[in-house]
């Protein structure tokens, strides 16, 4: 049997260095294709299109769709004002991340959210976001951890029985949930939400707060590849 096909969405950055080379660049952190690839699958990178149209022409030939970390979802696409501690928008991501996960919940493609892409996933759906909460994030440039328990009945549940320590580094969170979507995990310290789920969806629809890539745990995108192999 031939392995899915999962896309990441990427990063879109003004600058990045390699080699002798400092140039506007698609990149994604390698965890990402590394994690695809131990849990079974094959993985291939989605940078912006300037149209945000041909998103569904692209998740048409995806057998799954990862929506990656990243900056902060601007403010606009959930109806609040910008907060003094939110970050800049990166205005290309969220409108061709949008649209990637409007079409994998119209085409019942499955989708995993990490991190933003959680995010993104409530806000595509009417959800709001808190846009400042401390205790989340390490130093620059490093992960935290702390952990989180999964809802009993959920599908996280199923995937993650236990509560686990996970690899997490967000200053913005899940505020008020999105039509259709349920808290699947909190964090154990202050109950933020940590993972939310499509229940109705026609597939695989999964949101978790943080980053399965940075870790060792491949449960999670081993779950997605599985729903995307069948």
């Amino acid at each position: 049997m031939s392995k899915p096909l999962i896309g990441v969405s990427a990063y879109l950055e003004s600058s990045a260095s390699w080699g002798v080379w400092n140039l506007p660049a698609a990149l994604l952190p390698s965890g990402y294709h590394l994690l695809i690839q131990r849990a079974g699958g094959l993985a291939a990178m989605l940078p912006p299109d300037e149209d945000p149209a041909a998103a569904a022409a692209v998740v048409s030939r995806l057998d799954g769709l990862v929506i990656s970390g990243g900056p902060d979802v601007e403010p606009v696409r959930y109806g609040a004002e910008v907060e003094p501690r939110t970050g800049p928008p990166a205005r290309e991501r969220d409108a061709w991340e949008l649209a990637l996960i409007e079409a994998a919940l119209a085409s019942g493609t499955p989708l995993l959210g990490i991190c933003r892409g959680h995010q993104l996933l409530n806000v595509s759906l009417g959800g709001t976001l808190v846009q400042h909460l401390d205790g989340h994030v390490g130093p620059p440039g490093v992960f935290d951890h702390h952990e989180v328990k999964p809802v009993p009945g959920t599908l996280l549940a199923g995937i993650l029985p236990e509560p686990v320590s996970v690899p997490t580094f967000h200053h913005q969170s899940v505020a008020h949930l999105g039509k259709g979507l349920t808290p699947s995990a909190h964090a154990t310290d202050d109950g933020t939400v940590e993972a939310v789920e499509l229940p109705d969806a026609a597939a695989f629809v999964l949101g978790v707060q943080w980053h399965p890539e940075a870790g060792d745990d491949v449960r999670v995108m081993r779950a997605l590849v599985t729903a995307a192999s069948g």
